[in-house]
């Protein structure tokens, strides 16, 4: 009502600077995020799948369910078979692999 026309579109004439103005935080914010959270988390994981794709038989290792044991056999279908204790194996899936606590040396080639 006591807005003329022409200080109405002068107004709103800054709208493009405005804009991207606007989003300039949101887009700082994402970087910071993907800087400090999401970067090292792919980096976390893909050296955990490099350790697991390198187990081998002797390795002691630590499953997701707390248990620690020594890695008796490898096999080709993602499944572990672990002694927990003198003639005790049990089969773990490789992806449940959270740590391998002692690695074996690999055997010199004699």
């Amino acid at each position: 009502m006591f807005v003329t026309p022409a200080y109405a579109q002068a107004a709103g004439a800054g709208g493009a600077g405005a804009a991207f103005g606007s989003f300039l935080p949101l887009i700082l914010i994402f970087g910071i995020m993907y800087f400090l959270l999401i970067r090292p988390q792919q980096k976390k994981m893909k050296d955990l799948k490099a350790m697991v794709e390198a187990l081998r038989k002797g390795d002691q290792v630590l499953t997701q369910g707390g248990i620690i044991g020594k890695v008796h056999r490898v096999g080709e279908d993602g499944v572990l078979d672990v002694e927990i204790a003198d003639g005790v194996k049990v089969k773990v899936l490789k992806h449940t692999i959270v740590q391998v606590m002692n690695k074996t040396e690999p055997a010199s080639a004699a």
